[in-house]
């Protein structure tokens, strides 16, 4: 499959329903009252984590995604069907934008966002029935959905990120210990993209990732650069694999964590496991002499190709991944500790129509507010009647107040939302 770790889309949330201005029609009942049922609601678009993706090539081919509009009311106080909801699935280390501004982390199975909300149903004849208004003849339009245009960036998220210079033998080593099969060949960056493969050692699995080779300079773009050091900021340990063939290793290793540290200081302080590969191609003396070199950084020294010295690699990543995950999930119950006195309580997620702003403009006044712009274009411009109830809500709430107070005079134009209106006096 492609690798892709970025994507551009628009999602467009369904529109709600129109309400349905009815009357009951019945034998014997020349005036019967209004029974118009609400309209359905708009079905929201979700991205939703999953575990078994690790990759956004899914969205390269298809930009556009749309969720069900919900469908008109009907007499008898009947309320449309809902739409339904667009589920779009990511992989889990997938970051959602609008523009600049970060919408979710989504670094969980099964965690999901609502990234566009469908539009709400519109209430029919029967909701606008009063004392003084006993037959009204309008309902509400449905609102329209949400659109946005989203940024997906994906950042891997894994326990283990094998990391190196180009041909150390990442990729041997990651189909050595796991399910991933990458494809291997003598030369520079053969690995043009991450791969993940699982790996279980007795009683633990954990996910590995063979992160495409690193050189000087890499911080700033050279190589595969900075294409793939975001993804290592995610992975727990790191190892950091070095060509116990080549000829100054000491200089590899030093330069190699310079990269890390002037890419990200939280990087170069992860964890590390030293681990020289290609025993096979060399000699005892060599090896004991990089045993020196690097003492105070207990290395293993391995051969991915023969399988020397796999096991004892293996379970010091096992040891390090459980000492990580202790420390994790300590941190976890410490927070839960810390919260299990709060009460959180679901509210609805409806604005005062109270809050609302008006700026003189050179060509009227514009009025915003999201319940009143909401009201605004659910209003059925058609009917007098609902007109007369926008009118009265802008009384009730001090709209009409605060334009005369700021000069409107009648006939002025005043903007809400897409729609505009003139002001009068009466």
């Amino acid at each position: 499959m492609h690798f892709a770790d970025e994507a551009d889309i628009f999602v467009k949330a369904g529109d709600g329903g129109n309400g349905s201005a009815s009357f009951r029609r019945e034998k014997y009942i020349p005036k019967g009252g209004p029974d118009g049922g609400n309209g359905g609601d708009g079905g929201n678009v979700v991205l939703q984590a999953d575990e078994n993706l690790n990759t956004l090539a899914h969205f390269l081919g298809k930009k556009h995604y749309k969720a069900g509009g919900g469908e008109m009311g009907l007499g008898q106080n009947m309320t449309g069907h809902h739409g339904e909801d667009a589920v779009l699935k990511v992989p889990v280390g997938t970051l959602i934008y609008e523009g600049e501004k970060l919408l979710a982390d989504l670094t969980e199975h099964g965690q999901t966002i609502i990234a566009a909300r469908g539009g709400l149903g519109g209430k029919g004849n029967t909701g606008f029935t009063t004392s003084v208004r006993q037959a009204p003849d309008f309902a509400e339009l449905g609102e329209p959905g949400e659109k946005k245009e989203l940024k997906l960036k994906l950042k891997l998220i894994a326990d283990v990120a094998i990391m190196g210079y180009p041909s150390v033998g990442k990729s041997t080593l990651i189909a050595r210990i796991s399910n991933a099969r990458p494809k291997i060949a003598d030369y520079p960056f053969t690995t043009l993209v991450p791969h993940l493969g699982v790996v279980k050692v007795d009683d633990t699995d954990f996910v590995v990732a063979d992160i495409p080779g690193l050189i000087e300079g890499a911080h700033k773009g050279k190589g595969l650069g900075i294409e793939f050091l975001k993804h290592i900021e995610r992975c727990k340990i790191l190892v950091h694999l070095l060509d116990i063939t080549r000829d100054d290793l000491k200089t590899d290793y030093q330069k190699l964590n310079e990269e890390l540290k002037l890419f990200s200081k939280e990087l170069a302080k992860k964890p590390q496991v030293l681990v020289a590969n290609k025993i096979d191609a060399t000699i005892p003396e060599i090896i004991e002499e990089t045993k020196k070199i690097f003492k105070s950084k207990k290395p293993l020294f391995i051969s991915a190709v023969t399988g020397e010295g796999i096991d004892t690699f293996l379970y010091r990543l096992k040891d390090e991944v459980k000492k990580h995950r202790r420390i994790t999930e300590g941190g976890i119950r410490k927070s839960r500790m810390q919260d299990k006195h709060k009460v959180f309580k679901p509210h609805l997620d409806i604005p005062d129509i109270r809050q609302f702003d008006i700026q003189k403009e050179e060509n009227g006044f514009r009025v915003t507010g999201r319940r009143i712009e909401q009201m605004a274009v659910m209003t059925d411009m058609s009917k007098r009647g609902a007109i007369v109830r926008m009118q009265d809500v802008w009384k009730k709430v001090g709209i009409k107040k605060e334009l005369e107070r700021m000069g409107a005079q009648e006939g002025d134009k005043v903007y809400i939302g897409e729609r505009v209106f003139e002001f009068t006096e009466d």
